[in-house]
């Protein structure tokens, strides 16, 4: 068995909160560190303990039950997930859905992409460049500064979902303004833009 290590932030079980997959349980392994830094990020995802694909694994089974969908998390997950890691979910019998800033490849073996592009933040000055072609949902975070333009380049994206989600500000009042706005610029774009709600936080869950 190999010995290779995994830096781990946490592990737990809860309901998908955002983008098509909304209210469907899985196991969320949230592996630490991330190549970008957004301002709007709302995750502590720095801290870590290293663990085999075997303790993540059990660890999985041990809080998942019946459950039989990880989604690997971050921070940046596909800067340390690989084949050997996705084989030992699959082997188990999981399928594997991952959130990513799109700036690195994906391994073989991924079930399902979400991607969150992050290049057109001012403050990465294009670090946040995507290397994807495609994905199975494209999930835009909402702040109300997009140019129509750069929304219209994500809209021909090739991702079978397109999501619009209004970034949580910390503040209720601000985030109320800035959903509305979503909802407007949606109704505006028309086709192919969704809304996506973070209804973990609506509903005060993990």
């Amino acid at each position: 068995m190999s010995a290779k290590t995994y830096r781990v932030n946490e592990i737990f079980y809860s309901l998908q909160g955002e983008g098509f997959w909304t209210g469907t349980p899985m196991v969320f392994v949230r592996l630490s560190g991330c190549n970008l830094r957004c301002s709007f990020c709302d995750t502590s995802h720095e801290d870590g303990v290293l663990l085999s694909a075997g303790a993540i694994l059990e660890k999985v089974r041990t809080l998942g039950g019946p459950c039989r969908r990880i989604c690997l998390t971050g921070g940046e997950p596909l800067l340390q997930a690989d084949k050997e890691l996705l084989d030992a979910f699959h082997q188990a019998g999981y399928s594997v859905h991952v959130e990513t800033n799109g700036t690195c490849e994906v391994p073989v073996g991924i079930d399902w992409i979400t991607l969150s592009p992050k290049e057109d933040v001012p403050q990465l000055q294009g670090k946040g460049k995507v290397v994807l072609e495609k994905a199975d949902e494209l999930k835009l975070v909402f702040d109300g500064s997009l140019p129509q333009e750069r929304l219209h380049f994500w809209a021909a994206f090739p991702a079978t979902w397109h999501f619009l989600q209004p970034c949580d500000t910390g503040n209720a009042q601000a985030n109320a303004s800035l959903t509305a706005q979503c909802i407007a610029c949606i109704r505006e774009a028309g086709a192919p833009w969704r809304l996506s709600l973070q209804t973990h936080k609506l509903l005060n869950i993990r």
